[in-house]
């Protein structure tokens, strides 16, 4: 059971989320589905919607919107965090339903999200989870279907966009993705990190450093420079007060665990493709139900154990 103690660590300091669409603080809404989360950042007569999630969201952010009523005039960007399938499925949709939103990502992920190739895994693999979650008809009375994903303002490390009143600091946090950004808001010490920063659940954390192991950790080091209060992730929610505080701390330690457990499978295998499948079946087996799907559970143990086999000199490329 080498991975056993990842998804048990810090079980004795349970962290308490906001896990369900609503208020996380006065200026910050949590938007779509407990597993596939955004945010809508609430300035003084401006407002931002930072992050992409899946496609099959949209619905339930749709009659989020009407129940806290959200002016949608007064949501002028689109932050997409990173290129991955699972946040920027929702960026087309609201793109066409607020064509004055202009849609914000780093350099690196609006070159992904030119690549047709690109498109067509986020199209294919945002159709598979609709599927999962019995949403065609609503899918397609919507018209969610992917096409194209246009990033109209690129940003870098120390830029500061303005959302009415507030300022969010760019922080460039590669290593989950080569695209990784994240948002700080000084004036709520809210940090918006998506996957950068690890996926929590509940007490757990799941390192997450798919891109590159070292850069994930040096990531994590970065962020954990700013004073935060509230940590907001793009999967099963955000966590305020002294949860926030410690949650990057956390996420270290349990990157510091998960990369030594990785090495000594890999150390005995030999084999980066079996170690992967372990992890993956290791994973599956202590996951909470509703997890994350087993397609992308084997996606990043796969990445992670190649970086590793690479960082021993075993595998080229």
């Amino acid at each position: 059971m080498i991975l056993f103690v990842i998804w048990n660590l810090y079980q004795k300091e349970a962290m308490v989320f906001i896990d369900k669409p609503g208020i996380v603080t006065e200026r910050i809404l949590l938007l779509g589905r407990r597993e596939s989360c955004v945010y809508l950042l609430k300035g003084k007569d401006e407002y931002a919607l930072i992050g992409g999630g899946m496609a099959y969201i949209v619905p339930e952010i749709l009659d989020q919107l009407r129940t806290y009523d959200i002016d949608e005039e007064k949501i002028s960007r689109i932050i997409i965090l990173h290129s991955h399938f699972d946040h920027c499925g929702i960026v087309e949709f609201f793109k066409k339903r607020w064509p004055w939103a202009g849609v914000t990502a780093s350099a690196r992920a609006r070159e992904l999200l030119e690549m047709p190739k690109v498109i067509e895994t986020i199209a294919r693999l945002n159709r598979s989870m609709t599927l999962h979650y019995g949403r065609e008809k609503q899918a397609e009375s919507l018209g969610l279907d992917i096409n194209r994903i246009t990033v109209e303002q690129t940003v870098g490390d120390g830029d500061i966009l303005r959302c009415g009143d507030l300022d969010m600091r760019i922080l460039e946090v590669p290593g989950h993705s080569s695209c990784s950004i994240a948002v700080y808001v000084p004036a709520e010490k809210a940090l918006f990190a998506s996957d950068a920063g690890g996926i929590p659940f509940g007490d757990r954390i799941f390192t997450a450093a798919n891109s590159n192991f070292d850069l994930y950790q040096q990531s994590l080091q970065k962020m954990m420079q700013y004073p935060v209060e509230v940590y907001l992730a793009e999967h099963y929610g955000a966590v305020t007060g002294e949860d926030g505080r410690v949650f990057l701390k956390k996420s270290a330690a349990a990157a510091r665990e998960t990369r030594s457990l990785i090495e000594a499978s890999y150390a005995r295998t030999g084999d980066a493709q079996k170690s992967a499948d372990e992890v993956t079946d290791l994973l599956m087996a202590e996951a909470p139900e509703d997890f994350l799907p087993r397609e992308v559970i084997a996606m990043v143990a796969g990445q992670m154990l190649r970086f590793i086999a690479r960082s021993a000199g075993k595998v080229e490329g």
